[in-house]
């Protein structure tokens, strides 16, 4: 398969799906990609913040999941779609996004207050902020430190209008890791 294709593919067939934030799940990868470029990420991190939610838009849940109190694992979804194409690195990023809002509200206190209400509202039927050894467990990750960028380009990614590179763009970037 080639996996570039499919990505774009999922983008042009699913990326209009409403996000909850006024903006369609596609804009809101795009607009986390750009703010890791413009963070001056490297190309691993652009490319898991591009593909952060991906599992949403191979899902193809009701947009309105959440709202009923049901978690799709999205995060877990797309890592494991995407594993066999992708480096530790990138999958971890993706995998990890969530865990890392958890690992904020946790380890911030003001950080939950800054969170965009969608965020917010997910952040409950996603188990809430962690314990203490949820915390422990999330610092030995390898790459957490990566997934917590990811976090915070995700929390980012949530205008309504932004000028930013399009979805080639940033598949150029991410053809660089396919295995």
């Amino acid at each position: 398969m080639d996996i570039i294709q499919f990505i774009k593919q999922q983008f042009e067939e699913n990326g209009h799906v409403a996000y909850g934030e006024h903006i369609s799940m596609g804009e809101h990868m795009l607009q986390s990609a750009y703010y890791a470029e413009q963070k001056k990420s490297n190309d691993a991190i652009i490319t898991a913040a591009l593909l952060h939610d991906f599992g949403h838009l191979i899902l193809e849940l009701p947009e309105d999941i959440t709202a009923n109190g049901i978690d799709g694992y999205h995060e877990d979804i797309g890592a494991k779609f995407l594993a066999p194409y992708f480096p530790k690195q990138i999958i971890d990023g993706i995998a990890l996004h969530v865990q890392a809002k958890r690992y904020l509200c946790a380890i911030k206190p003001n950080y939950h207050g800054q969170l965009s209400q969608a965020s917010q509202e997910t952040l409950t039927v996603q188990g809430g902020p962690m314990n203490t050894q949820q915390v422990a467990d999330f610092e030995q990750e390898p790459f957490y430190k990566d997934a917590l960028q990811v976090r915070l380009f995700d929390d980012l990614g949530k205008h309504t209008e932004l000028d930013h590179p399009d979805l080639d763009y940033y598949l150029r970037i991410a053809t660089q890791f396919v295995l």
